[in-house]
């Protein structure tokens, strides 16, 4: 992590490029497996040449990164880019603009995006690295960029598991191994893409309370049980699990979102919103973002919002028009406005989509998922009214 360089006319701004050298050092430290040299070593190639090959070979790292800041007037601009120290390839690289207010709200914004965008970026250039003896570590991070670097589907999962599962046979003790296949059990579950629920909940428990076990403190065993709670419908209990993932790792987006999740069944739907909303902001491009969009409309038509609520919605159908649960609520929202003909076209689509038969009838729906005490009114006066009006029968 190289220092920031300041590229604005005022030279009096390095403190700023320096504050997000030094906040982006240690937000990536806090990242699972992330080896960072110190900032105070780094900050030795301030105003140097750089020849990232040498670096490389003098810090041992396999990544370089590095960036600028221009400040003028209102607007900031940061510039960054992830070099390959092996072969000095550029790997990944972004801009952030944004308008000056709060400096260290923006600094601390800035960072956290970054940082945010770096995981997801890093663990697939790890993945990509082809060796002729992977060992355990490999195959996880294949898992990981199958798994949680891909839109959630079916096969997606069923790789990522059999990944996991390889990693977990080299090293049966890997908490790491063990918690990732949990969480991808767990996660298919939840994404209704298996025809083994049970199974795959079952042995999940196993793996997290392994895992657990034998690191109470890993952050990646504890956002899997956050994950196994969710699919098991307690989510005042997965609350405390995501919450504990974000005191070792306030980046992890995941659990932001998952913990905007949680807050949306215990009736909380305010909260569910503004963390879906800091999800995109952090990770505008990320492989979930459909969901992510779709809890947005739900909120939203639970608001009474039907207009808001179907542009949410159609969003979260674009970006994943394989899952079958946005288009259920579109076929709500649809009808709630009075478009039968669409409602009754997104219903069709939910049911074709769908692993069960839920979306059959009223009665089975309720049979398959417990919106719980909170929000059973408002989901039946409001979502399951939009339901009926598009032709989904009682029974």
């Amino acid at each position: 992590m190289l220092p920031f360089a300041n590229l604005s006319d005022d030279r009096e701004q390095q403190y700023f490029a320096d504050g997000i050298t030094a906040d982006l050092t240690t937000d990536l430290s806090r990242l699972a497996d992330m080896f960072v040299i110190s900032r105070h070593t780094a900050f030795t190639y301030r105003d140097k040449p750089v020849d990232t090959k040498q670096i490389g070979r003098e810090l041992g790292v396999r990544y370089v990164l590095e960036g600028s800041v221009r400040r003028s007037g209102n607007q900031v601009r940061v510039n960054v880019q992830l070099i390959d120290a092996e072969n000095d390839a550029h790997l990944w690289a972004e801009r952030f603009d944004c308008a000056t207010g709060d400096l260290f709200a923006l600094q601390n914004e800035i960072t956290s995006r970054i940082a945010v965008a770096l995981d997801l970026e890093l663990v697939g250039a790890e993945a990509a690295r082809r060796t002729e003896h992977p060992d355990a570590l490999d195959y996880i991070l294949r898992g990981q960029a199958l798994g949680y670097g891909k839109a959630p589907a079916r096969e997606n999962y069923a790789e990522a598991i059999a990944l996991f599962e390889r990693a977990l046979a080299l090293d049966p003790r890997s908490v790491r191994a063990q918690s990732w296949l949990a969480n991808a059990l767990a996660a298919r579950v939840l994404d209704q893409v298996t025809d083994s629920a049970a199974a795959d909940l079952a042995c999940a428990e196993g793996l997290v309370g392994q895992a657990l076990a034998t690191s109470p403190g890993s952050p990646q065993a504890h956002f899997a049980k956050g994950s196994l709670l969710c699919a098991r419908n307690r989510f005042e209990e997965a609350i405390s699990e995501y919450e504990t993932v974000l005191a070792f790792n306030r980046n992890w987006v995941s659990a932001i979102a998952a913990l905007g999740w949680c807050k949306f069944f215990t009736g909380s739907i305010e909260e569910a919103l503004t963390a879906q909303e800091q999800a995109i902001r952090l990770s505008p491009r990320d492989p979930y973002i459909g969901d992510w969009y779709w809890r947005i409309g739900m909120v939203h038509l639970l608001q009474r919002c039907t207009e808001e609520a179907i542009v949410w919605l159609q969003r979260a159908c674009s970006a994943n028009p394989r899952h079958a649960g946005p288009h259920a609520w579109l076929a709500s929202a649809y009808a709630l406005k009075g478009d039968a003909s669409r409602a009754a076209g997104e219903l069709a689509e939910a049911r074709r989509l769908s692993n069960d038969d839920r979306y059959c009838s009223v009665t089975r729906f309720k049979a398959a998922i417990d919106f719980g005490p909170q929000l059973r009114t408002l989901c039946e006066s409001i979502y399951f009214a939009g339901l009926r009006k598009a032709g989904m029968p009682e029974v």
